[in-house]
């Protein structure tokens, strides 16, 4: 990994290590997971002048009213999304910067991600081809539509908080597979739903604060 992937200073691979003990303190015991989160540089995803909070636990704007979410954030939702288990085919809504996107490359076979704001998506798709993730492709398109093309997925994740799922990206997931999301909109919480051979269970968890999915007409 170069210099700028693995940073110096604020960001160099000891600041990483540093979230990753922490990241364990507060509770995240997939290993697998943690192997990722400490792999992919979070300051190459952020503007410049942040990058000395790349490695703190907070979420940081990334333009046009979105943000990244904290690392413990994406840790908890990967590691809900994995629940012990290799990850096949995922799809993600809302590829943003493109950090949780990298993420998941690490944990799964395939990662489809859908991004409606066009500027955000050709940052996402650059910084994932510097980091060479082969197994990416990126989408410009309304993510509550999914992708009914590749469908079924093993595994769904929204990176923005929706009050409910609609019944055709349900559809979507396959039989034994799972859809984790932020659910709400004054109050959220994370959410997990479960698709077995009789229907979908929902567990809710902790809460959390997203911004908003706004569906419709693309940006960009």
């Amino acid at each position: 990994m170069n210099t700028h992937h693995s940073g110096i200073g604020m960001t160099s691979q000891r600041t990483r290590a540093r979230m990753i003990e922490r990241l364990r303190k507060q509770g995240i015991v997939d290993e697998v997971v943690l192997g990722a989160m400490s792999a992919i540089p979070r300051h190459i995803f952020i503007e410049e002048v942040l990058a000395n909070r790349a490695y703190d636990d907070i979420a940081l704007p990334i333009n046009f009213g979105q943000t990244i979410s904290s690392p413990f954030i994406v840790a908890r939702m990967s590691e809900l999304l994995r629940a012990g288990s290799s990850l096949g085919k995922v799809l993600e809504i809302g590829s943003g910067c493109g950090y949780q996107t990298a993420i998941l490359a690490q944990l799964a076979r395939e990662v489809y991600s859908i991004e409606r704001i066009g500027p955000l998506l050709t940052r996402a798709r650059v910084r994932l081809r510097q980091l060479h993730l082969g197994n990416v492709r990126l989408k410009h398109a309304d993510g509550l539509l999914g992708l009914p093309e590749f469908a079924p997925f093993d595994a769904i994740i929204l990176t923005a908080a929706a009050a409910h799922i609609p019944s055709s990206l349900l559809g979507q997931l396959a039989v034994g597979g799972r859809m984790v999301f932020p659910k709400g909109s004054q109050e959220q919480f994370l959410c997990v739903i479960a698709h077995n051979s009789q229907g979908y269970t929902e567990t809710i968890l902790d809460e959390v604060r997203f911004v908003p999915m706004l569906p419709g007409i693309l940006k960009g």
